[in-house]
């Protein structure tokens, strides 16, 4: 049986079979037996990892460590609230502190983590639900690689190359009709005024 540890645009945790193109950490959120409990983090330094970093070897889910979570690819790792990994993705993570910083320049050019993920935490949840913030954008201003739904349906879109493609686990499939006007934008709006400033998500 998989365990509960693949991430939803909507920063869902949710048991699926699906590999993963990036690992997460948001701290341990599981038990000895490998369940999640009712928190969904533990800091709010919430990252995304490569699924391999020089020869480490780990046990996913062992007690007492971080629970390792699974994202398709980056730009859901993003609209779940995440930022690249100092560490194990140096290279995109200095390419997001740099945007980020253009972003928000009264943080400076490259902007502290601490700075990064406050800001990040405000935008991603709600601080008294603990739910997922939204907000409203138009279609034609979103930049690629950013999540949204339209009005009144809750399946997950992507823009990519100016398309809209439906997103699950198994695969991303283009939908018939182009979205015009107002949706709700689940990417972080940090998150995606850092897109906008030139950082690139990679794809699977």
């Amino acid at each position: 049986m998989p365990l509960q540890n693949r991430v939803t645009p909507f920063g869902e945790i949710l048991a699926h079979p699906a590999r993963g193109g990036l690992m997460g950490n948001r701290g341990c959120l599981h038990d000895d037996k490998r369940r999640l409990g009712d928190r969904r983090w533990a800091h709010q330094a919430w990252v995304a990892c490569a699924l391999s970093f020089k020869d480490w070897q780990r046990q996913v889910m062992r007690p007492g460590v971080y629970t390792e979570l699974f994202f398709t690819d980056e730009a859901v790792a993003l609209a779940a609230g995440h930022r690249p990994c100092g560490m194990c993705r140096h290279a995109d993570y200095i390419a997001f502190q740099q945007a980020f910083g253009r972003a928000r320049p009264e943080l400076g050019a490259r902007p502290s983590p601490g700075a990064m993920n406050r800001l990040l935490h405000a935008d991603r949840v709600h601080s008294r639900s603990r739910r997922q913030r939204t907000h409203e954008d138009d279609f034609e201003a979103l930049p690629d690689e950013v999540f949204f739904t339209l009005p009144g349906q809750t399946r997950t879109l992507v823009r990519r190359d100016g398309q809209c493609l439906a997103w699950s686990f198994e695969a991303y499939r283009p939908i018939a009709a182009r979205p015009a006007g107002p949706v709700t934008v689940l990417t972080p709006r940090v998150a995606v005024d850092t897109i906008r400033a030139g950082y690139r998500p990679g794809r699977a």
